[in-house]
């Protein structure tokens, strides 16, 4: 018989996928079995290709199926995510929103390379599938988008603190499954809605939520204020694109949360 999954020692676990030990320093994050092929693939072949352009992405090493699941597997990485931190150092947090911030500026100074999707177009796509959506908001969401500028710079889509891992080298970034090639504001903007509306999963502690509804505007208006300062921009020019990625969202399943990982 061939190998199992279940016969692997698991390290985390995500809405979306599993990750196991796969020895040899790597881990496989192994997806559900309802996650669509292509979404699995686009990660790897993007993830690939930000991690040759030098950014802090895990090394990619294959991309297989075991026991009817498509899976990759990664570089094991040794860390704690800046969510992990700031959850049990909650006195940390509006330090690690500055070093979010820094981070997310480098990365979005980086050209992209040519293997990342166009940003507008993979926001269009999104509108497009969503079903519950009249055919004026849908016309009006898209008009919009249209309107909002082209980029070539690395966006990673859904930058948040759980996709942040401090190791001993420095911080590593994981998911990129949604990075496409656009314009940096409306990486930021992506950002800006998580940090406005993400919800925290509901076993985080108590105090996390108390935490984060007493002072969810004022690390808002930090983040923002320290990218901005680093990376040029206004939030006149970033609201534009809140209307557009609003509709997107709605293609999703569920609020946005951030990820359980079980060590």
């Amino acid at each position: 018989m061939g190998l199992k999954w279940l016969d692997l020692p698991l390290v985390g676990r995500g809405f979306c996928s599993d990750v196991f030990d796969w020895g040899n320093n790597r881990v496989l994050k192994l997806s559900h079995a309802d996650r669509p092929f292509e979404k699995i693939e686009r990660e790897y072949r993007v993830t690939k290709a930000v991690h040759a352009a030098g950014l802090p992405a895990p090394a990619v090493f294959d991309l297989l199926e075991l026991d009817g699941r498509h899976g990759i597997v990664f570089e094991r990485v040794e860390g704690q995510s800046l969510f992990d931190i700031t959850r049990v150092q909650p006195w940390k947090l509006f330090e690690a929103v500055e070093m979010l911030a820094a981070l997310h500026v480098r990365i979005n100074r980086c050209p992209a390379p040519t293997e990342l999707p166009a940003q507008r177009e993979w926001i269009a796509s999104r509108i497009h599938s969503v079903k519950d959506m009249s055919s004026a908001e849908r016309q009006d969401a898209l008009r919009r988008l249209e309107q909002l500028p082209d980029g070539d710079h690395v966006c990673h889509g859904d930058f948040h603190p759980a996709n942040v891992l401090l190791t001993k080298t420095g911080p590593v970034v994981i998911d990129w499954d949604t990075a496409t090639r656009g314009d940096p504001i409306g990486d930021l903007a992506c950002t800006s809605r998580l940090l406005r509306n993400a919800v925290l999963p509901p076993w985080s502690p108590f105090y996390m939520h108390w935490i984060l509804r007493a002072t969810r505007p004022i690390i808002h208006r930090h983040y923002l204020r320290h990218y901005l300062r680093r990376a040029g921009g206004s939030r006149s020019e970033m609201d534009r694109w809140h209307l557009p990625l609003a509709s997107a969202a709605k293609s999703l399943r569920g609020p946005s949360q951030l990820p359980k990982v079980e060590k």
